[in-house]
């Protein structure tokens, strides 16, 4: 894998982050961009805050790129990995090649086994498991010299949820291809996951409840952001990990 820093030849090499226009996956670009990493910053529906997480990582230094695509839709991916082509392709944009992938867009959202509904499990599992396979198995066709694919789980993938069954499956079934990808991937690039604990609460958790499962977590707190991409950066600098969930639950996988 190349060094993260631009090279003798003063390119910058390319991260494509998905879901980077907010939450985990905006503070994933940043840490990439104060790397030296220029970023293909994928959205769905945040055009504004895209738009302004782009100003943001320029005024860091490096090249930022707002792609739109819907991720549960295979022909948007196609589209999301033409574009990033065509950003590679043009001298005037001054990228080495991707080099980096963070799979970080996903859905949270409650759903009974009981009763959920075929649309809603589809949902989930299109955005937070299918979607990471194709985006990695097309990355890795495009990193050619190396590269790091890096898959934000979850502590819920060791868990048993029974609020949200369909995201505990997806991050579960998400690690369970990160080795598999880990493997496919070897030498050449190297597959991992990032799986936090509690660090920004979904729509869907109360603020009395958020307040009550920090309370059981051995450490007590809930994580602050840079503990996460921390361990991003643990990843970049460490070329002798692959097929690795690395949990940063504050003790949460200790319940």
């Amino acid at each position: 894998m190349q060094d993260d820093k631009q090279g003798m030849d003063s390119k910058f090499p390319l991260a494509l982050v998905t879901g980077a226009a907010h939450r985990l996956g905006r503070a994933f670009a940043k840490s990439l961009a104060r790397r030296g990493y220029a970023i293909l910053l994928h959205y769905h529906a945040s055009e504004f805050r895209a738009e302004q997480t782009a100003l943001e990582l320029r005024a860091l230094g490096v090249p930022a790129f707002p792609v739109r695509a819907n991720l549960t839709d295979a022909a948007q991916v196609e589209a999301l990995f033409a574009a990033l082509d065509a950003l590679l392709g043009d001298p005037a944009n001054n990228l080495s090649g991707l080099r980096a992938l963070v799979n970080s867009a996903a859905l949270m959202r409650a759903s009974d086994a009981r009763s959920m509904s075929v649309a809603d499990w589809d949902g989930i599992l299109d955005l937070n498991l299918r979607a990471p396979f194709l985006c990695a198995q097309r990355a890795y066709q495009r990193m050619e010299t190396g590269g790091l694919i890096v898959n934000v789980s979850d502590v819920a993938a060791g868990q048993a949820w029974t609020r949200f069954a369909a995201y505990t499956v997806s991050k579960a079934g998400l690690e369970s291809l990160t080795k598999i990808m880990a493997r496919a991937f070897a030498p050449r690039v190297r597959v991992n996951a990032i799986a936090p604990g509690l660090v920004l609460p979904s729509d869907d958790i109360p603020p009395e409840e958020w307040s009550r499962l920090v309370s059981r977590l051995p450490l007590q707190r809930a994580a602050y952001i840079e503990e996460i991409t921390r361990s991003l950066e643990f990843l970049l600098d460490n070329e002798y990990i692959t097929g690795q969930s690395i949990a940063v639950d504050g003790g949460y996988s200790l319940l």
